[in-house]
């Protein structure tokens, strides 16, 4: 597994100068925009402005921080307030999509995975679950409260902004998370390799 806190990841400007990006995971290992299988981020947006359009992508976020943003799809698809923290959305990356911050600046979680490649499905947790490794890759990202692995196969508890993945193809494992405090919240994406890839 590989354990990340948020606060130690660079960021990297984008292109439009709206925000910055922290890439937490990439999935093969150093993959580029053009041929990751699944991709996992954090983005500040600074100020309205469109989303770049990705090709084959099925795309999902997560409010983390802040009152939130407005996501327009150029061709009129969806127009969605992402202004629940903890609660994701689901969109093709086909689409360019332009964001219209709600009141002041956002933090987000992203998750994009290669549609016939990968498939991720994004849980927002409140209370302690269990999950399985080794057949999917598994990325755990905690967004408020302390967590901590009955099984201590995490041996310091896991706090706000930090995390842990675990890559598919590795000795399948059973885990349990446990929240600490009584308003804990902790996102679980699980990542499926497609059948024949």
């Amino acid at each position: 597994m590989t354990r990340f806190a948020l606060d130690s990841i660079e960021p990297t400007p984008w292109k439009n100068g709206g925000g910055t990006t922290r890439e937490v995971a990439v999935w093969p290992p150093d993959a580029g925009l053009d041929d990751f299988a699944w991709r996992i981020s954090v983005a500040d947006i600074a100020a309205d402005g469109p989303f770049s359009a990705f090709a084959g992508i099925d795309r999902q976020i997560v409010l983390l921080d802040g009152a939130g943003v407005r996501l327009h799809a150029a061709d009129g698809s969806f127009d969605y307030r992402l202004a629940t923290i903890g609660e994701p959305f689901a969109f093709s990356g086909d689409v360019a999509v332009d964001a219209t911050l709600i009141a002041g600046a956002t933090r987000d979680f992203n998750v994009m995975a290669r549609r016939g490649v990968c498939r991720a499905q994004v849980h927002a947790m409140q209370h302690g679950f269990s999950f399985s490794s080794g057949e999917d890759a598994v990325a755990l990202f905690v967004l408020r409260g302390d967590w901590r692995d009955p099984g201590a196969s995490l041996m310091e508890p896991l706090r706000a902004n930090e995390g842990v993945w675990y890559p598919a193809g590795v000795t399948a494992a059973f885990h349990a998370l446990a929240p600490l405090d009584a308003d804990a919240l902790c996102l679980c994406v699980t990542l499926t390799t497609e059948s024949g890839q």
